[in-house]
């Protein structure tokens, strides 16, 4: 493919991600992954180039663009290069026109940055949003350990006792440590915040939105799969994930159930006052993983973040229900807006008598909250990781 060709490949597959990011269709990288099923004449660098031409319009505009061509407008009035391949040549770009829409520069829709920058985030804080993420593995100590793991690449140690980082891009996937369950993909934040859980060896630990069970296979290796551990989902298909994961990563202790929305506690009724800990990572905007899917901040409304805080109230009321006496609630979102995170604690606890803060002591992340309900924020600018809110809670004995 020509490189007028290119951009307007990326311009035609904008088109399809901002329709997507109206109405909640397809992610980004799916929209780009069926392109390329569909067009199999572009070759392995042609896709990397039409990705890197998507993406970067992405996290150049702040507001919904009107169209691909004018998200990629936004870019090209800043780089001559790209702007020269306006050449109306074939299956390239037509040339600029003079006052055609162009999209405004920015990081998110205004209502957004008011939210984020009422949360503490401006500036530097808030631009890392929309910078690139490495990648980031976790050594799986059920099989492996960091400091004796042999990899065909040498990773950058972490704070967390377990964590690798390489490049984006490195195809860790096919490595034979990946194949056999020696290493997982996961962000360093991560990590980080399944250390709060503080999960042992013996214990009943329950991961009430599993998904597709990143963070459980986290906690099977700090159980040394000695205990039980309860996976749980109401997403059907992400669950189904768990399993053949689980099985390559040798943690024999996972137990699946499928929830029902609305009627979680029917599924759970026998464990109800039995677990150690609770581990919530609650559904949430996902503000703090813009970096690898910057489309996500055209997805978002008031509406729907206030819907986000609902379920997030649900499931700490109903995450409470479960800890035994002296037991552990942790409570996780990948966002840095307050609503979904210091507010949404603190509302727990002064709704639940018996229960207090007992604030992890993390390598990372700096105190967010008022009073007596901290937690923890993880967030790209200061710790390098995906953006994140922890926080832990403890059931009087």
């Amino acid at each position: 493919m020509t490189p007028a060709a290119r951009v307007q490949a990326a311009i035609d597959i904008l088109d399809k991600v901002i329709d997507a990011a109206k109405g909640q269709g397809a992610p980004a990288d799916r929209i780009l992954s069926e392109w390329a099923k569909a067009n199999r004449y572009a070759g392995s660098k042609d896709r990397r180039a039409i990705r890197e031409l998507v993406y970067e319009p992405i996290r150049h505009c702040g507001e919904v663009p009107a169209s691909g061509r004018a998200a990629m407008l936004a870019l090209a009035a800043q780089d001559e290069s790209l702007a020269a391949l306006f050449d109306g040549s074939q299956y390239g770009p037509q040339p600029i026109r003079e006052g055609e829409p162009v999209a405004g520069a920015g990081i998110a829709p205004a209502w957004l940055m008011e939210r984020l920058a009422a949360s503490g985030v401006e500036g530097d804080e808030a631009s890392a949003l929309m910078g690139r993420a490495p990648l980031d593995l976790r050594v799986n100590t059920l099989k492996a350990e960091r400091a004796s793991i042999e990899l065909p690449e040498p990773g950058e140690h972490l704070a967390a006792p377990n964590a690798l980082r390489f490049e984006a891009g490195t195809l860790v996937d096919q490595w034979e440590a990946y194949r056999e369950g020696r290493i997982e993909v996961q962000d360093h934040g991560s990590q980080l915040v399944c250390l709060a859980a503080e999960a042992r060896a013996g214990e009943t630990v329950i991961d009430l939105c599993a998904g597709a069970g990143g963070k459980t296979l986290a906690l099977a290796a700090a159980m040394e799969n000695r205990g039980r551990l309860v996976a749980s989902d109401t997403d059907r298909r992400r669950l189904a994930q768990l399993g053949p994961r689980a099985q390559r990563a040798g943690a024999s202790i996972v137990e699946q159930r499928l929830l029902d929305p609305g009627k979680e506690i029917d599924a759970l009724a026998d464990l109800a006052g039995q677990a150690d800990c609770v581990l919530i990572d609650a559904p949430c905007s996902g503000v703090g993983t813009w970096r690898r899917k910057p489309e996500a901040k055209w997805r978002l409304t008031p509406e729907r973040l206030a819907r986000f805080a609902d379920t997030q109230d649900h499931l700490l009321a109903l995450g409470a229900r479960l800890v035994k006496p002296g037991g552990r609630l942790v409570f996780i979102t990948c966002s840095l807006l307050d609503e979904e995170g210091p507010d949404r604690f603190a509302r727990f606890l002064d709704g639940h008598e018996g229960w207090r803060a007992d604030p992890p002591m993390l390598p990372l992340g700096r105190m967010r909250g008022q009073g007596s309900a901290e937690g923890i924020r993880l967030s790209p600018s200061r710790d390098g990781t995906d953006g994140f809110f922890v926080a832990r809670a403890l059931s009087a004995c």
